[in-house]
């Protein structure tokens, strides 16, 4: 099987056990006794496990191959799922998020840099296109079927999407041969972390995953909540909305090596302001799933344009960028759903939306803000100033 296809599969399963719990939220909230705010602190668990193991894996990268660390991610995902559909307490429920955020965490490092390492010549943007559109393809697909099976009982939802999909997946990979350790891609988080401009743009990721973040674990109960939707028509117009990321992928991926600093904070900034209508008005539930539509394309080019920037800051060091972004992803998720949670607790979701766009609109200005401006020296041509700036920590991005 092909590279891109592998590696969708493992975005898909990985994202599949992350989106979990919008459908079912508000039903398994009402099960377990549980304010809906509280329930979504879930992903306060999966996200520092997650952002945890990838940290971790600057070491182990050195003994383990890109295809081995992919295979352990995606059976702790499996095992994961399993065991939040047999869970008989928030308690245990909360134990099983931790096995999938760990697995979640692998598979985001080891794919995106896969994504780079398993491509041939000339193919790295399309098999980086690919791999990152197997998240919202899992809400797609997952969502309605997910939210299909919770109307008879939400923890089987776990067992047909999450727990499958991580099956599927892990026979993908198996099915690769091995390759030599990841090391030689390079895994020094030391060296990484000595440019300013990487460090800027994972603060950067962080905040902005963790906006986007809060955004999917909560809406899902916004549409319950707000509208009295049944699991089932939440699963579908999620999905609806989640299609528009494609899109919005495939429309900033032709503009990469131009224009991806721009594009980055332009579609960061209309997201943010996206974010608060969402969580604003909400007149009818029609206008909400169009404008989660919005938010679903807009999130799509912003963040294929922001990890294309972060992979080429250091193309001696993929792997450890790689975790970088995973780290940040759970990390920020963690975030997300707590000052989501918080603001929802406090103000509903208007609150809600406010809260998220402030995280993002931080997002987007913290890269701008913590780097430090590279000036060329002289005799050096314009193509490189250029590069060197707009974005503020560097977005010459190549498509090879």
């Amino acid at each position: 099987m092909k590279p891109a296809r592998v590696l969708f599969l493992c975005m898909f399963a990985g994202q599949a056990a992350l989106v979990a719990l919008a459908p079912i939220l508000a039903e398994m909230s009402r099960e377990l006794g549980l304010a809906t705010a509280t329930a979504g602190q879930l992903r306060l668990v999966s996200g520092a496990a997650g952002g945890l193991a990838a940290v971790a894996l600057g070491p182990l990268a050195r003994r383990v191959d890109l295809r081995n660390m992919l295979s352990g991610g995606l059976a702790l995902i499996a095992a994961g799922s399993l065991a939040s559909a047999i869970a008989p307490s928030f308690a245990a429920l909360a134990a099983a998020q931790i096995a999938i955020g760990v697995g979640l965490g692998v598979v985001l490092s080891a794919a995106v840099a896969a994504a780079s390492d398993w491509a041939g010549s000339g193919r790295g943007a399309h098999v980086l296109t690919w791999t990152l559109l197997g998240q919202p393809a899992a809400w797609v697909v997952g969502m309605p079927a997910m939210g299909a099976v919770a109307e008879f009982n939400w923890r089987l939802s776990w067992l047909v999407v999450p727990c499958l999909s991580s099956l599927i997946a892990l026979v993908a990979v198996r099915r690769r041969e091995p390759a030599p350790a990841a090391s030689r891609l390079g895994v020094s988080w030391r060296i990484v972390w000595r440019d300013r401009k990487v460090a800027a743009w994972a603060v950067g990721e962080l905040l902005a995953f963790g906006a986007w973040g809060g955004t999917l674990v909560f809406s899902g109960a916004l549409f319950v909540e707000s509208y009295g939707l049944s699991p089932l028509s939440v699963g579908l117009l999620l999905a609806l909305g989640a299609g528009c990321y494609f899109p919005g992928s495939f429309l900033v991926r032709s503009r990469l090596e131009t224009s991806a600093g721009p594009l980055a904070i332009g579609l960061a900034l209309a997201l943010a302001a996206g974010m608060i209508a969402f969580g604003a008005w909400r007149p009818g539930a029609a206008l909400s799933a169009v404008l989660f539509g919005a938010l679903a394309f807009l999130a799509g080019g912003r963040t294929l344009a922001a990890s294309a920037i972060g992979l080429e800051m250091a193309p001696g060091d993929r792997m450890a960028v790689s975790s970088i972004r995973a780290a940040a992803t759970q990390f920020g998720y963690l975030l997300g759903a707590g000052v989501a949670g918080g603001a929802l607790a406090v103000g509903g979701y208007t609150m809600l939306g406010i809260s998220l766009a402030s995280l993002l609109a931080a997002g987007t200005l913290a890269p701008l803000a913590l780097a430090r401006p590279v000036r060329p020296s002289r005799g050096e041509g314009r193509d490189q100033d250029r590069t060197l700036t707009g974005f503020g920590i560097g977005v010459g991005v190549s498509t090879r």
